[in-house]
C-alpha cells in the first residue's frame, strides 16, 4: 500500500518523526510541505494512505500547515491521518484545528489523530531541554512512533484527543500567535560571530531569510520555527539576552542538509 506523509519541521522532531513512522510502514514517500508554498490551486495526493505531520504551535498549527491543509484534497486516500509533535502540549487542539479545516474545505476529515510530546525548540521563551531528559523525551517518542505505525497498518479509526483546556488555551494564545507571527522576526538579531555561512538562510522553510553583505535578514514571512537560531553552526543569532547563553536544539537524527531539503532544493 502507498503511503505520502506530508510534514513541515524547524529544528527536526516532525521530519524524525516522519521518517521513522515510513520507515516502518515501507513503501512511503516523504514531501516537504514547504515545496507548495510558492505554489497556487488545489493540492491532490495520489497515494492509498495519506499522513501529515507536524510541530504545534501555541496549540495549533503553524500558518504554512494551514494554508497547505486549506488547499489540500486527500479524496483518492482510503486512509487519513496525522501526527503532531509538542514540547509543552495542545495536540488535541492542534488535530481539532486540522480536522476542521480538512472536513470543511475537501470534505472528510481525519480517520485518525496522534500527538506525541518531544523536545521543545521555542527559544523565544525558553532553553530546549538537553541531556538525560531530552534523551528520555526522545526515546518515549520513538516508541510512541513505532506504535503509530503498527495502528496507521492496520487502518484503525480513532476518535481524535479531546482536551478541553488545551482548546481554551488556543482559543486564548492561538490568534495572538497569528496576528505577530510573520513580523516577530523583528526579534532576532545577528552578532559578530556571524560567518556569513548562509545556514539560517538555506534551512528556512519559508525563504524569509536572504544574505545581505554576509549577514542575515529576515523579510518577515516568519513562520517562528526558530529553524536559523537553533541551526546557525557559530550561535550568533540571538533573539535577546537570554538566547545568549542557552543551548541550541536539532534533532540528533536530522542533519542540517536534511533541513536545507525542505524547501525541495
Amino acid at each position: 500500500m502507498k503511503t505520502i506523509i506530508y510534514y513541515f519541521t524547524g529544528t527536526g522532531n516532525s521530519l524524525a518523526a516522519a521518517k521513522k513512522i515510513a520507515e516502518s510502514l515501507g513503501d512511503t514517500e516523504i514531501v516537504p510541505i514547504a515545496t507548495f508554498r510558492d505554489t497556487a490551486g488545489r493540492i491532490t495526493p495520489d497515494a492509498d494512505r495519506i499522513g501529515i505531520v507536524c510541530p504545534v504551535y501555541f496549540s495549533g498549527l503553524p500558518v504554512m500547515v494551514a494554508s497547505f491543509a486549506e488547499r489540500f484534497d486527500p479524496a483518492s486516500a482510503g486512509y487519513l491521518f496525522a501526527v503532531v509533535t509538542h514540547g509543552g502540549g495542545g495536540g488535541a487542539a492542534a488535530l481539532r484545528q486540522l480536522d476542521g479545516i480538512l472536513k470543511d474545505k475537501a470534505g472528510r476529515g481525519l480517520d485518525a489523530g496522534f500527538a506525541v510530546s518531544m523536545p521543545g525548540n521555542y527559544i523565544l521563551m525558553y532553553e530546549s531541554p538537553a541531556g538525560e531528559k531530552r534523551d528520555r523525551l526522545l526515546a518515549a517518542a520513538d516508541a510512541e512512533f513505532e506504535a503509530i505505525a503498527a495502528r496507521v497498518r492496520k487502518g484503525e479509526r480513532l476518535k481524535l484527543p479531546y482536551a478541553p483546556l488545551t482548546g481554551l488555551i488556543k482559543a486564548v494564545m492561538y490568534p495572538r500567535f497569528l496576528a505577530r507571527v510573520h513580523g516577530d522576526d523583528r526579534r532576532f538579531t545577528v552578532d559578530e560571530r556571524c560567518t556569513s555561512c548562509g545556514t539560517c538562510a538555506a534551512v528556512c522553510p519559508a525563504g524569509n531569510i536572504e544574505m545581505v553583505d554576509g549577514r542575515p535578514v529576515w523579510n518577515h514571512r516568519c513562520e517562528l520555527c526558530c529553524g536559523c537560531i537553533h541551526l546557525c553552526p557559530a550561535k550568533a543569532i540571538q533573539a535577546g539576552k537570554a538566547t545568549e547563553g542557552w543551548g541550541r536544539y536539532r534533532h540528533p537524527d536530522v542533519t542540517v542538509a536534511d533541513m536545507e531539503n525542505q524547501r525541495g532544493a
